[in-house]
């Protein structure tokens, strides 16, 4: 985070500022502190990992986060604490590209953009209904093969 925050021009912050931080922190995706005992990752479950991805993006406040399947393996109580850690760290100075192959996190993050890829390219694109006919048709009916932009 230090080095994050020197790229910025901010000062370093010491350790005990950056627990309070980290604490802070934590509330956002409801992880308890006992955690801060592990190393990254580190005995957690497929759940708490991607707490812990949202975590760290609130840690660093990156201009642009690519969350992949953040949706993958949680229940949905998790998805939901999950979403409310996105929702928070929206902001018109962030962009996030959510990769995901299931709606339903778009029922709890609701997406500006929905982009369709298929072999490296971008076959259809639209708003958070483009996601909803693929739930429900699959995606048979958006031709792969036709002329598309790349990724």
């Amino acid at each position: 985070l230090n080095a994050v925050r020197k790229h910025q021009g901010l000062d370093d912050l010491d350790a005990i500022d950056f627990l309070t931080l980290v604490r802070s922190k934590l509330e956002l995706v409801k992880m308890d502190e006992l955690f801060l005992h592990r190393g990254v990752n580190e005995g957690f479950s497929g759940g708490e990992k991607k707490r812990n991805e949202i975590l760290q993006m609130a840690l660093l406040e990156p201009s642009l986060a690519i969350l992949d399947e953040t949706d993958s393996g949680l229940d949905i109580d998790a998805l939901k604490t999950v979403s409310d850690g996105i929702n928070a760290l929206r902001s018109p100075d962030r962009s996030i590209v959510m990769i995901t192959h299931y709606q339903r996190l778009l029922d709890y993050v609701v997406p500006d953009f929905v982009h369709v890829l298929s072999k490296g390219r971008i076959v259809k694109s639209g708003d958070k209904e483009l996601a909803k006919e693929l739930e429900k048709t699959g995606y048979g009916w958006v031709n792969a093969d036709k002329e598309g932009l790349p990724a």
